[in-house]
């Protein structure tokens, strides 16, 4: 019989992926343990209650859903509902304005003639989303099995007569496809974003960053769209975590792990030991925990360019384009200072160390969705949130003065989006009791101190291929570390990144195939 501190599996973090790997270990009868350091479940996956005077609970860190696969909700029995949103961005320029439908094939295609480029650029749009479509098709289901190497998936497209889509997608810069297919600067930069949510990278980037990035954002589930979680991505956590408990899952929170030793995972007080040890937390971390790896404990990846700002408001802002009401436009993706040029100049400006002229984000309003995250009160009252993701904002740039840059950064986020207004946004954010605006703002060096992510990359590592990059990985889950007790199930596993529960169940299925 095992004791209190002997386990199959320790997981070490209660992120989303944690949980989706305990599920499946005890499922399949593992006595599992989840060390937490932090004193709530979820992570970076956690919903809180961030202006505590107010009863909205807001996804903090990550809020939309689009690569969790269907069959990870099938296994575990959860039951997320996944809410799509009626508009799917909407890019302003001057009194006008970009709309993008997920409903009204006729009105996008009439909103992007009217940039004034012809019907062709309709066609071109319409020319990559296909494009899009096909490759999804091929790719998503590989993310759930072992690694192929690069040169049998060049081969499946080639069978499939699909070589220019690889050529495109993996061999290319995606400022190529962009620039052929279509004329816009508008058009060009929303079709971009996908390529730089969160990464340090650029349109013609040789290491082709911005093409992983993009894949990441268009393949998830075959469609690539992004859905907004009922009750928040705190809902997915309570019911992989209440999933997780009737399973027999035993969690410790306040447990930080301070070493890891051959199979015992060391905190403060306890030592657990384990055949397996799973990190749900960055990979450079076990530079930490294993003492001989001290020496070399350096990030050596690129550095995290996104900024979050968390805004709740009291009602929505009107804004210049009267075609348009506003909870069309802020539901779906507010584009904002995101045009291709723009993008392209702000990572210029940052690489040169300077924090860019104008500032590019994007922000959507969670409510306009889902108003279940507002207690009763709060949507009598018309209450809204607003989530804001912007780019370029790297890490660097904040070492010397974080506080002092957040507030230029939300300087230049108040310039950008009341460009486009009737009224400056600060009018309409609700205030706390003191009379102070509720909203938060997160650099990327704030990621790294609350989350422990590397230079506050989003994503732990730069993002990998679909398919083995090394001889070594053929075959392999791309969870695997140099130690073979240890499972790496967070987002720095090869196809990780996002709110997947991919390396999560990957990990899994590497521990129940055994060593």
């Amino acid at each position: 019989m095992h004791s209190e501190t002997h386990f199959d599996t320790v997981i070490i973090g209660s992120g989303h992926n944690g949980l989706v790997a305990a599920c499946y270990l005890a499922k399949a009868g593992k006595k599992v343990l989840v060390l937490e350091k932090n004193d709530y479940i979820g992570g970076a996956t956690t919903s809180q209650k961030t202006f505590p005077e107010f009863e909205a609970y807001l996804s903090r860190y990550s809020y939309l859903i689009s690569l969790f696969p269907q069959k990870i909700m099938d296994d575990l029995g959860l039951e997320i509902e996944l809410l799509s949103r009626k508009i799917a961005s909407y890019t302003p320029f001057d009194a006008n304005g970009l709309l993008i439908s997920n409903e009204n094939t006729e009105l996008s295609k009439a909103s992007i003639l009217a940039l004034g480029y012809g019907e062709t650029e309709w066609e071109g749009y319409q020319h990559i989303l296909s494009m899009q479509s096909r490759f999804a098709a091929l790719v998503w289901d590989s993310m759930l099995k072992p690694l192929k190497s690069k040169d049998d998936w060049k081969k499946q497209f080639e069978k499939r007569g699909e070589q220019n889509l690889w050529n495109a997608f993996v061999e290319e810069p995606l400022g190529l496809l962009i620039e052929k297919h279509v004329k816009s600067d508008i058009l060009r930069g929303v079709l971009l974003t996908d390529g730089k949510i969160g990464a340090n990278t650029h349109a013609f980037d040789d290491s082709l960053l911005q093409n992983k990035t993009f894949l990441y954002h268009i393949i998830g589930n075959k469609t690539g769209e992004w859905l907004v979680p009922k009750g928040g991505m705190g809902a997915l956590v309570r019911q992989l975590h209440q999933k997780a408990l009737e399973l027999g899952v035993v969690f410790k929170t306040n447990s930080e792990v301070k070493r890891i030793v051959g199979d015992c995972v060391i905190t403060e007080d306890k030592t657990y030991n384990a055949e397996f040890i799973l990190l749900n937390a960055a990979p450079q971390l076990l530079k930490k925990l294993i003492p001989e790896k001290q020496l070399i404990a350096k990030y050596d990846g690129t550095e995290g360019t996104a900024f979050k700002i968390n805004i709740l408001l009291e009602r929505l802002p009107k804004i210049r384009n009267k075609n348009i009401k506003p909870e069309a436009a802020f539901a779906g993706t507010f584009h904002v200072n995101q045009n291709f040029t723009q993008q392209e100049l702000a990572y210029r400006e940052a690489q040169n160390g300077n924090l860019p002229t104008v500032f590019p984000f994007e922000m959507y309003c969670h409510t306009l969705t889902d108003n279940s995250i507002l207690s009763d009160e709060l949507n009598e009252r018309g209450f809204q949130t607003i989530t804001v993701f912007g780019l370029d904002m790297a890490y660097g740039l904040f070492l010397e003065n974080n506080d002092k840059t957040k507030k230029l950064v939300w300087q230049k986020f108040l310039m950008g989006i009341n460009a486009f207004l009737e009224e400056p946004i600060e009018d309409c954010i609700a205030k706390n009791s003191k009379g102070e605006l509720c909203y938060e703002c997160k650099s990327a060096l704030d990621l790294e101190t609350d989350l422990g992510l590397p230079k506050g990359n989003i994503f732990h590592n730069d993002l990998s291929w679909f398919f083995a990059e090394a001889e070594s990985e053929i075959g392999k889950w791309g969870v695997e570390t140099e130690y073979e007790n240890i499972l790496i199930c967070g987002s720095g596993a090869k196809r990780g990144g996002a709110v997947s529960g991919i390396p999560g169940r990957n990990a899994a299925m590497k521990v129940l195939a055994g060593k």
